[in-house]
């Protein structure tokens, strides 16, 4: 009789502790006769310089619970995890060089467990183990958004459930649901647990000594968002700023700033000035751990960010009030408009307080109001029109009724005369049409220039 082997593709220490509390919550059958392999994914864009996630504290006891773990960029060396897939008539041979190199018996039934199925390296094991089972899991605020892009049917018609966190609970999620897929929920205990354990190896660092001698009362997130061109490196310092002094405002004068892992060093230098001057003790943790390992040991009373899931897990699972700074600002810089990072945003600007406004009090995140879930089909709509086609009549309903009252950066204009919704002028439309002509003629040039 074959056994089941179990590939299990990571790449952010976040993404195995929501794997981790699924296994714990048997949400991957009995451990029983299953091999269970980890496969590790470093998608930095020079992953030779980026922190390893073997370097994280917490990551040998989430690894503990896999027979192996396997480097999936040692695997397919010298290639990029998020550039390189197999050409189609190579999967073959490719799936018998990594049974081979795995030990993975050429009748063991195979399943995988992989994030962000629309791109590499998901999409390439997915081509390669093309008879395998595939469970999708999702580890922030991106499930909610629509699939970025379609699939190919070899591969949706294989996918057996999305895996999610339950960050915002009532709000179901729109990922992979035009192909029928079912949104299963992991555990909210079981990832609590599985935080707390990562927790709890990284007591002993005496980087967090210092600010745990600080004692701060606010922690600031920092996304770097320059390295994936939304905001210029200046605009997200100041964006950093910004945060520091709306915690100021709301009477903090002890914070610690958790950058991004590969932010430079001069944001924490712009900081520090802005402390200064503000009479905040400010405390930067450059220490490779999660950011929920600062509120496990820290205990908060705010957490600041843009759009960061971890905000949004400090108020979930460890009732920490949340505030927010600058979504506008990058909704409005949000190129195209089906951006997957657009959700993100628009959850956390529909929900989160605005620390920048006068009289906002931070709160946490609760169970999803009425006029979340509409907000967010509408978005997905508007960003993924052929895919979501169903949604058009509620959105067009949605626009007719709520457009006016909300930010001008949810629906930009442009975008409302381009899917010829709701919304746009005469003006706008008038513009749309003759951009249109242009290319038109362009096209035209073009093709006869080549003959």
């Amino acid at each position: 009789m074959p056994h089941r082997t179990q590939i299990f593709q990571v790449s952010t220490l976040y993404g195995a502790a929501t794997l981790a509390a699924a296994l714990d919550a048997g949400q991957f059958g009995p451990r029983e006769d299953v091999r269970r392999i980890l496969l590790v994914s470093n998608n930095a864009a020079i992953p030779e310089t980026a922190l390893r996630l073997d370097e994280m504290h917490g990551y040998a006891r989430i690894a503990a619970r896999f027979d192996s773990v396997i480097s999936w960029n040692e695997a397919i060396r010298p290639f990029h995890p998020s550039t390189w897939g197999p050409r189609g008539h190579d999967t073959v041979i490719w799936q018998k060089a990594f049974r081979l190199a795995w030990g993975i018996d050429e009748h063991d039934l195979i399943d995988l467990a992989v994030e962000s199925i629309q791109v590499n390296p998901a999409r390439a094991l997915t081509a390669i183990f093309s008879e395998s089972a595939v469970h999708v899991y999702a580890d922030g605020l991106m499930s909610y958004g629509p699939t970025r892009d379609k699939l190919p049917l070899a591969i949706a018609n294989r996918v057996q459930r999305l895996l999610h966190l339950d960050l915002i609970p009532g709000l179901r999620p729109l990922l992979l649901s035009e192909y029928g897929v079912e949104p299963e929920v992991v555990p909210d205990d079981a990832f609590r647990a599985a935080l707390d354990e990562i927790s709890q190896d990284a007591a002993d660092d005496p980087r967090l000594t210092p600010v745990l001698e600080e004692a701060p009362t606010a922690v600031l997130l920092g996304q770097y968002l320059a390295a994936i061109n939304i905001l210029s490196p200046q605009e997200e310092e100041d964006l950093h700023v910004r945060m520091l002094t709306a915690a100021a405002r709301a009477g903090h004068r002890s914070v610690v700033f958790k950058p991004h892992p590969t932010a430079p060093a001069s944001y924490s230098a712009a900081l520090s000035k802005a402390a200064a001057e503000a009479g905040v003790r400010l405390t930067v943790l450059d220490a490779p751990l999660l950011a929920e390992t600062l509120y496990h040991h820290c205990a908060p009373e705010l957490v600041v960010g843009c759009f960061s899931t971890a905000m949004v897990t400090a108020s979930a699972y460890y009732g920490v009030p949340i505030g927010r700074v600058g979504t506008a600002l990058v909704m409005r810089r949000l190129k195209p408009y089906p951006n997957s990072n657009r959700v993100p945003l628009a959850i956390v600007d529909h929900l989160v307080p605005d620390l920048e406004r006068d009289g906002a009090t931070p709160a946490p995140v609760g169970t999803a109001p009425r006029s979340l879930a509409p907000l967010v089909r509408a978005i997905g709509y508007a960003m993924q029109p052929g895919t979501h086609a169903r949604l058009r009549e509620t959105t067009e309903r949605w626009l007719r009724d709520h457009l006016a009252a909300s930010p001008d950066y949810y629906f930009p204009e442009l975008r409302l005369a381009e899917l010829d919704l709701p919304g746009s002028s005469p003006q706008v439309r008038a513009k749309l049409r003759v951009r249109r002509a242009r290319r038109a003629v362009r096209g035209a040039v073009r093709r006869r220039a080549k003959k």
